[in-house]
């Protein structure tokens, strides 16, 4: 860590307070804004079934983000543990409900993030290459493909670690100018009179909840990243102003900006050519800017590469730090002598999101990881409301405090968006999470409850194995 990182005293060492309100700002909208918006189209549109509700759905997903922002920054301006969500279940319901929450984290959540992310560049790499063939390539090209860039970017993580972060910027920079070209391009398109798929409005609405909650389910997906100032609250510059201030004015920025990105396809695009679209943002830069097309797949796949380095960057650290403490395999805590990068939980990782590659389906991960995280979003709205009345911290200062009306609707809508799926559609993604909360129990109780380790948890694999020549 460099040394302006660090602010000391002569009693404590902690992370220096630098990050303003507008940094805050920032670090909400660069921390959504990815991926997302490449992707969940297509699925908003299709739990909506027209226009005018998937423009309202995008708005409603928004909301929806902010008010679970608003919730967490309560919660993190109260307990200031590092841990996230991890710390606010612990506070109040204790340590299975967290233990679960890591858990799901390391096996399930993150490497499906980080699936979803590859599974999108390998779309963007491919489809270019398959104009012939109506622009679909193959679901084992994109498979491949996938399996490639997560094998380059584990390369890239285990041996060059500065380079993986630097070229954070290169990638930066392509997410902004594909959607700077996309927003643009259409205010022209719409300024010419190209207006009628607009105004279609209403029309095909869905009126089934479950296949709404798909929908919402995808444009969740787009907005993931709002709890992230969650994460660096003991570096924020007067957290108890900053932080709830900073999501009261970075979401609706992303919210304005997704809006113009949605209204700007359907200012060239009907619903029916979206939903048959591989890559949305490749056939809205093949109508509207044809003669240099080829810019919109480059931008994207760069977008998502980078998206996908960053998920497994952070990803790989979550599960050195879990192994440390004791909640994953102890060969997950070792460290590479040469370059102090956590090659085996880095590798751990990329294999589970390549294993969850293999259906192709990118709306089916989609799902799953809805339906996984927002079971642990609304637990955490949840301990916010037991916390304010029946636990310790039922008295602690709350430097900021949220109208309890808030997170109440976050736990009503997490129990919509994990029911009605369910009720309406069952899926075989329902039941492997299902299976995953029950195994997390069985390893909980006697590995981390009764603290009764096998042989290959033991200490003495650290003799074992050295990674001098991995």
């Amino acid at each position: 860590m460099e040394k302006d990182a660090i602010s000391t005293s002569s009693e404590t060492i902690g992370l220096k307070k630098r990050v303003g309100l507008v940094g805050g700002m920032s670090l909400i909208v660069g921390s959504i804004v990815g991926s997302g918006i490449f992707i969940s189209p297509k699925g908003v549109l299709a739990g909506a079934g027209s226009v005018g509700l998937s423009l309202i759905l995008w708005i409603v997903c928004g909301v929806i983000s902010t008010l679970g922002a608003l919730s967490y920054a309560e919660l993190g301006t109260m307990i200031t543990d590092a841990g996230g969500e991890y710390a606010y279940l612990y506070g109040a319901f204790g340590a299975v409900p967290a233990f679960l929450f890591s858990w799901m984290s390391m096996l399930v959540l993150r490497p499906a993030i980080l699936a979803i992310i590859a599974l999108t560049c390998a779309e963007y790499v491919m489809v270019p290459m398959f104009e012939d063939q109506c622009g679909v390539p193959p679901s084992d090209n994109i498979k491949l493909t996938c399996a490639t860039v997560l094998s380059e970017l584990t390369t890239n993580n285990a041996d060059i670690p500065m380079i993986a972060i630097f070229s954070q910027v290169i990638f930066t920079a392509a997410k902004l100018i594909a959607l700077c070209v996309i927003i643009i391009g259409g205010v022209v398109k719409i300024a010419q009179g190209n207006t009628q798929y607009l105004e279609t409005g209403f029309e095909g609405t869905e009126d089934n909840p479950g296949r709404i909650a798909i929908g919402l389910y995808n444009g969740m997906w787009a907005y993931d990243g709002w709890n992230t100032l969650n994460f660096v609250t003991e570096e924020l510059i007067n957290p108890n102003v900053n932080l709830p201030r900073s999501i009261i004015v970075g979401m609706p920025v992303v919210i304005v900006l997704y809006l113009l990105v949605n209204i700007s396809y359907f200012s060239v695009m009907s619903v029916g050519h979206v939903l048959d679209s591989p890559a949305v943002a490749l056939t809205w830069a093949e109508l509207v800017i044809p003669d240099v097309a080829w810019i919109m797949p480059v931008f994207v796949a760069l977008s998502t590469f980078g998206a996908a380095n960053g998920a497994l960057f952070s990803s790989g650290r979550l599960t050195f730090a879990a192994a440390r403490n004791g909640h994953m395999l102890e060969s997950l805590s070792m460290v590479d002598v040469k370059n102090f990068t956590p090659i085996p939980s880095l590798v751990f990782v990329s294999i589970l999101s390549i294993l969850y590659t293999l259906p192709g389906q990118l709306g089916s991960l989609i799902d799953l990881f809805n339906f996984a995280v927002w079971f642990f979003y609304g637990g955490t709205a949840a301990s916010l409301v037991y916390m304010r009345y029946f636990t310790k911290y039922k008295d602690f200062e709350r430097p900021y405090k949220v109208p309890i009306i808030i997170p109440i609707i976050v736990v009503i809508v997490s129990v919509f968006l994990v029911l009605a799926p369910i009720i309406d559609e069952p899926q075989i993604e329902y039941l492997f999470i299902a299976l995953f909360f029950v195994v997390g129990l069985v390893f909980y109780v006697p590995f981390v409850h009764y603290e009764k380790h096998p042989p290959f948890m033991s200490e003495n694999i650290r003799l074992i194995m050295t990674f001098e020549s991995f």
